[in-house]
Parts: C-alpha cells; sequence; structure tokens
C-alpha cells in the first residue's frame, strides 16, 4: 500500500475514532501505561522467530552508537554492541553484564573489571581486556564526533590488560560518573575491524559489535535491518532469559509522517510506533493498541542561548527570555506522559531537586529587563535595540508542538522566536558552527553528570561562554564520593545554569511508544531507551 493511501486510511480513523478512553496512570515513573483492554490478558510463553517492523521518524543519519547521540541512532546502536554493565531502570543500581565484577580503589580513579568468559564480535574474535582498551582508546580518538562517549572518558590515564578478562580503567581525577557510564551504548563495543575504520564507516554501518543482533543494511532516510546473531550466550543480568534473542529479525523504517505511523500501526503494517505523537495517544489506545511510556532522565528539553553571539551573550535578556515563558501553560501541548519542566534535570534522574521556584513567570520582569537594557517595541510589537531586531532562530529536528507555545509567549514580551524544522544533519551542522544564538535540545542520561556533559567550559560547553563557579561545581560533582556532597553540588550548578540564564529548562521528555497487542516483552531500560533482546512476537489470531 502507498504512503498516500496509508495517510488517506489515517484521516479516516481519526475522523471515526471517538476520544472515550480508559486510562491508566504511570505507577511512578518506571511503569508504562496500559489501557483497560489489556489488563488481565492471559500472557504466553515466550515464542521464537518473526521479523518486528518499527516506524522511526528521522534518518538516523550516524548509527555508531560510540558516536551517536539521537535517540533513534541509540536505540538501533543498542542491539548492536553489549556494555560492561548495566543500569535497573527500577533502581538505578550497576549490575553486571560484559563484567561478572568490579572494584572501585584510589578513590574513585581505579577501577578493575573482571570479564566474562566466552564472549565474542559476530566476526568471531574473541572479546577480551584488549578489546576494552582498544575500544576506549578509539573513543578519545573521535574527539568531539563521540560527542557523548568522550566526555565520559575525561581524564582517562591508561588501561591495563594484566590478563585478558582483567581491564583496569584508571583515571586523573576521582570519577563519580564512571560506572554508571558503562551501562551505557556509548560504551559499547566493537570488534578490531570497526575500531580500524574511519569515522564516516562506522557511521555507515561498518560496525561488528558483540551483541545479540547482527546489522545487515541501513539505507538512509528509508530503513535499518538486524538480524539475530546465532549462538549469542552472553545478556545482561536484567535479561530475563538466556542464549539468542526471540526476534529472528528487525526492521526500523524512517517514516516522518505522523498519519502514516498512525495509519501502518492500525493497519498492521507496523509492530512498533516509536515516535508516538500527543494528539494520537487517544486514538490508539480506544483501538486497543498499547502504550508504553518512561520520562527521559537527563537534561530536559531546553533552550541554550550562546554567549559568543552578540544578543545572547546579555544575560538580562536571557533571563527575561526565561520569565517569559509560562511552563505550566505548555501542558495542554504535551503528551499526557510528559509535564513541564521543573529544574534542567529531569525527575527521573538521580540526584533530582525541584527547583521550580527559580523557574517562575514574570512577563512584566521580563519586559522591564528589555526595557532598562534599550529594547523598545517597535513594528509588529517586536522589541528593537539601535535598529537592531529582536528576533532569533532555532533549528530543530524533534517532534515538539510546546516550542510553537513557547514562540507564542515570546512574542508578548516583544521577542520574536523563528522556528525551522529541518533533517538532523542539518540541525547539527548548525549547532556544531556555533554561529546560531540558541540551541535547543534534551540530552538523556541516567547520572546527574549529564549537566558537565553539556555545560563544562572546558569540555562541550553549548553556552561558549568563559569559565566560571558552574565549572567548579560540575568538576567537584564528578569526583566526590559521598551522595551527600555531591547532591549538594550537582543541586548548585543547576541553581547557577538557571539563575544566569544559560539553561532555559522547558519540558520533560517522555518516551511514549505504540505496540501493537502481539507484541511482547517489550520495556526501557534506565535511559528510557529500549534493549529488544527479550521482546517477542505472539501468533496473530
Amino acid at each position: 500500500m502507498g504512503q498516500d493511501k496509508i495517510l488517506r486510511g489515517a484521516l479516516l480513523l481519526r475522523r471515526s475514532v471517538f476520544t472515550l478512553l480508559v486510562v491508566a496512570t504511570l505507577a511512578g515513573c518506571d511503569q508504562p501505561s496500559v489501557s483497560e483492554t489489556t489488563r488481565g490478558q492471559k500472557q504466553d510463553a515466550p515464542q521464537k522467530g518473526g521479523k518486528l517492523l518499527i516506524a522511526i521518524d528521522t534518518d538516523p543519519n550516524c548509527i555508531d552508537p560510540q558516536q551517536a547521540g539521537n535517540n533513534n541512532s541509540l536505540n538501533i546502536g543498542r542491539q548492536l554492541t553489549d556494555s560492561l554493565t548495566d543500569q535497573d531502570p527500577k533502581t538505578g543500581k550497576i549490575v553486571p553484564w560484559l563484567a561478572s565484577r568490579w572494584q572501585i580503589s584510589e578513590g574513585n580513579r581505579r577501577f578493575t573489571f573482571f570479564l566474562r568468559d566466552g564472549v565474542s564480535f559476530s566476526d568471531g574474535t574473541p572479546f577480551t581486556a584488549q578489546s576494552v582498551k582498544d575500544n576506549f582508546a578509539a573513543i578519545i580518538k573521535l574527539g568531539a564526533r563521540a560527542s557523548l562517549a568522550s566526555t565520559y572518558l575525561k581524564g582517562l590515564q591508561h588501561v591495563e590488560t594484566p590478563d585478558d578478562h582483567t581491564a583496569v580503567v584508571t583515571f586523573s581525577q576521582p570519577n563519580a560518573q564512571f560506572l554508571q557510564a558503562t551501562s551505557t551504548m556509548s560504551l559499547g563495543f566493537f570488534a578490531p575491524s570497526t575500531v580500524a575504520a574511519t569515522a564516516e564507516a562506522r557511521c555507515q554501518g561498518a560496525l561488528v559489535g558483540s551483541g545479540p543482533f547482527i546489522l545487515q543494511q541501513f539505507v538512509h532516510n528509508q530503513k535499518v535491518d538486524l538480524t539475530r546473531r546465532t549462538h549469542y550466550q552472553w545478556p545482561s543480568s536484567l535479561a530475563s532469559h538466556q542464549g539468542e534473542s526471540y526476534l529472528e529479525a528487525v526492521e526500523y523504517r524512517v517514516i516522518p509522517e505522523s498519519g502514516v505511523r498512525f495509519g501502518s500501526l492500525i493497519s498492521g503494517q507496523l509492530d512498533v510506533n516509536s515516535a508516538v505523537t500527543p494528539q494520537d495517544e487517544s486514538l490508539l489506545l480506544a483501538k486497543n493498541i498499547k502504550l508504553v511510556a518512561r520520562t527521559n532522565p537527563g537534561l530536559v528539553y531546553s533552550l541554550f542561548p550562546n554567549h559568543a553571539t552578540p544578543l545572547m551573550a546579555s544575560q538580562p535578556l536571557r533571563q527575561a527570555l526565561s520569565l517569559a515563558i509560562d511552563r505550566p501553560a505548555l501542558k495542554p501541548a504535551l503528551s499526557r506522559y510528559q509535564a513541564e519542566a521543573t529544574s534542567v534535570l529531569a525527575q527521573t534522574t538521580p540526584l533530582y531537586q525541584d527547583r521550580r521556584n527559580l523557574l517562575k513567570y514574570d512577563p512584566q520582569l521580563a519586559q522591564k529587563l528589555l526595557e532598562d537594557n534599550g529594547w523598545r517595541k517597535g513594528a509588529e510589537g517586536i522589541r528593537d535595540k539601535n535598529g537592531q531586531r529582536l528576533s532569533f532562530r532555532i533549528s530543530y529536528w524533534q517532534t515538539a508542538p510546546f516550542i510553537e507555545v513557547v514562540q507564542q509567549q515570546l512574542k508578548k514580551v516583544g521577542i520574536e522566536l523563528q522556528l525551522e524544522k529541518a533533517p538532523i544533519s542539518q540541525v547539527v551542522a548548525r549547532q556544531a558552527s556555533g554561529t546560531v544564538a540558541i540551541d535547543f535540545y534534551n540530552l538523556t542520561r541516567a547520572d546527574p553528570d549529564v549537566l558537565r556533559t553539556v555545560f563544562d567550559a572546558h569540555g562541550r560547553n553549548v553556552n561558549r561562554r568563559p569559565p566560571e563557579d558552574v565549572d567548579a561545581l560540575l568538576l567537584q560533582s564528578s569526583e566526590t564520593l559521598d551522595t551527600a556532597q555531591r547532591q549538594h553540588y550537582v543541586t548548585q550548578a543547576a541553581d547557577l545554569l538557571i539563575s544566569e540564564g544559560n539553561a532555559i529548562p522547558l519540558v520533560e521528555l517522555a518516551t511514549v511508544i505504540a505496540t501493537r497487542q502481539q507484541v511482547q516483552g517489550f520495556h526501557f531500560d534506565a535511559s528510557s531507551r529500549f534493549q529488544l533482546y527479550d521482546t517477542w512476537l505472539a501468533v496473530k489470531e
């Protein structure tokens, strides 16, 4: 069926479906919402076989998880590679995976991992301590291209390999975040052939991993095909079964149009829609489609002013931006599982504290700050100063209807926000140029060190600002072993980022995924991404 026919079918379904729903409430942040029609159904024994068809909304661009930073890419990369550890999504505890145990010494500087026996990459190459050393060295060599992974390894001195099953990782300073980092796919492992490949080749699919699936094909803006790896025997300790994955294959289809994703799921041409829009949630539940949802930990959707641009070098202007935004009023544009931001960190992030007192809505004070700094109301109500219009643009690729509400709120105080939705490759290129006035995105990680990853003046430095007090706090939080002390540093850093207008938090992202009833064992990890090893397809009646 052509996409035009599917879209017409989706529109008809939208018109015919009543919005009467039975909605279950999330039990905490970790449990999915389930419609009443799915409760009490008998769960069959897992079945092996079948291809899982997943719709994603954008081209993955780069599917190397050591380089990638967007959810679609990482949800693909996770299936190809394993990590030293895993993180329990319910407790946050770090548990064994490729490392059966570990020791931490020298004041959180030295990490000794004892590796499982019998692990190999899909080309038959054994996974050893040398694999850990080589992969970490490759990540450091990638530099800024490894946008997440390189920050996790900052300060790495050396990796020792006393034998094939022992890897000793030593940092130049205490590293409180590293153990959690070893649970991410960003620090997952690949065979020597991948380590030796160029960054570009890896992005396009030159990936030989240790995971339960093998990459077969990556066609830009069309699809990514994975197949089951035979003789896989080393899942995470959190897995519900042993041996090979249940699924025989997985196909990710790039379908940008939400109506096409909706219609394809309802008609049975898809099994999973990984990018459910808020307006589709009610219709999907009414059609007996399961929704699973979880708030993403880490950095919430925020605006990040660029100090290197003349506009955003002004702290009063940055503060006025935040004061002009009524965050609770964004709720109508959000998913039922999303919430307005109450800090720069999401509530599911370890050491989160509610800082909504710093995120007050005060348009009068916002206008006073602008007036005091010479910005006068001009044509169409937009302010100007010395002939310069108070206008800037943000580029984004995500489905984020709430940003249009933010645009309307800023206009009320005389600020023009121009919106440009573009392919992810273009957005990333513009952000990397350093010329845009404001960046807009979120960053998922189940550790508060995500703040250092993004804001550290000696690292990524999203604000392009000189070192300030907040950088010392971020460094101290990454080195401190004491939980209470680390909490203090994290909270102080969050307060400074907000109060000085370096982070303008907007909305907590929640990942909302729709699956057909036949999809079983689908669940989120601690970072609200998915691992398909335990997923299986029931026989369709």
